[in-house]
């Protein structure tokens, strides 16, 4: 621990015990000088909650913008994803684990001042910056550094995030981002409570803020487990919640689990099952909607909701058709596609480009 350097933070409070109370998610975790709350990254020290995690990363990686996943933001082009450790949710079926989990400070290995990253997704020639790999709520100081720094120089920033997260930092994080994947893990307190150790109330709060509140583009990622939220009643609920309070033109991502952490007895998810999430989505009038980590191009294909017309072919995470003309319309019927488009689409691919930084 001994590399750890202590960043300011803003949202916490002095209670009367002596703790100090972290007032960034709801989990509200107050904490005697030098407790850590549960993300592992925020801790007292010197009566204040500061940030242990400020410039330093898990690692840096170029990827394609479909990967985080975003469908209607800037397709084909390619992000500059990094993540730090920690996370203010437990997820006992977490993919990241490795990561978000981490209690070592050794996972840190890159580090990279917010100016350098921006001069290297430039270079690289990142359309824009993720934030990714853990919920970057969580180092909020340090992604709103990146993000302005990026800024500056025509880079734009993505939030991959639970959106778990107060409504004061929330106003002040996504003041900073131009588009967001939103994880909604489940649809039912039951289910954020056992599996997550969190609450699903704040997370609808933050979808339904960035949707009517902001400029940010928004998509949803919902990772169907076999047994624990894939059960059509469910689907249905959630599926018409997001019609009925978002809109029908926010894309839906239903992702295949995979066995991991403390989630090992549960089957991976059938491809079955997102065909039918899918259609049950379609049906409630979500407009777009995709089926993640099989191979399924059909269901990561984006159509016309009016005329049908196939508008960006997808292979996995290539591009191979474009029915999009320069403004963002289908070619054939010319009903605009909900999202943030240039006149021609990237040519990134499936590449995955690890990179070194150094500060």
């Amino acid at each position: 621990m001994g590399n750890e350097t202590y960043f300011p933070t803003r949202y916490w409070h002095k209670l009367a015990d002596g703790r100090i109370q972290c007032d960034l998610c709801p989990r509200a975790c107050a904490l005697h000088n030098g407790q850590r709350g549960l993300c592992f990254v925020r801790m007292a020290q010197d009566d204040a909650i500061v940030l242990t995690t400020y410039g330093r990363s898990s690692g840096f990686c170029v990827d394609p913008i479909e990967k985080k996943p975003l469908n209607h933001f800037l397709p084909g082009t390619a992000v500059f994803s990094f993540g730090t450790a920690g996370c203010n949710l437990a997820c006992k079926f977490c993919q990241n684990w490795d990561i978000s989990k981490s209690r070592e400070m050794d996972t840190l290995a890159d580090a990279a001042s917010a100016e350098t990253i921006a001069q290297a997704a430039r270079r690289l020639g990142c359309r824009s910056v993720a934030y990714t790999y853990n919920d970057p709520v969580i180092f909020m100081e340090y992604a709103i550094d990146v993000a302005q720094a990026c800024r500056e120089v025509g880079i734009r920033s993505v939030a991959v995030t639970a959106g778990y997260i107060n409504e004061q930092p929330r106003l002040e994080f996504f003041r900073h981002m131009d588009a967001a994947n939103v994880d909604l893990k489940g649809f039912s307190e039951a289910f954020y409570q056992k599996l997550c150790a969190g609450s699903l109330q704040p997370v609808l709060d933050t979808l339904r803020y960035l949707k009517h509140e902001t400029n940010v583009w928004l998509e949803v990622t919902n990772l169907l487990i076999p047994g624990w939220n894939d059960g059509e009643e469910e689907l249905h609920a959630m599926t018409q919640w997001v019609v009925t309070e978002l809109g029908p033109d926010v894309p839906m991502h239903f992702t295949a689990f995979h066995p991991d952490y403390k989630l090992r007895n549960v089957p991976p998810t059938p491809a079955a099952t997102l065909h039918n999430a899918r259609r049950i989505a379609l049906e409630n009038g979500v407009r777009y909607v995709y089926t993640g980590n099989v191979s399924d191009r059909r269901g990561q294909s984006t159509y016309c909701h009016a005329c049908g017309h196939l508008l960006i072919g997808r292979n996995w995470y290539v591009l191979d058709e474009w029915g999009l003309d320069e403004n963002g319309r289908c070619q054939l019927c010319h009903t605009p596609c909900a999202g943030v488009f240039e006149p021609t689409p990237g040519h990134w691919g499936a590449r995955r480009l690890p990179v070194r930084l150094h500060a």
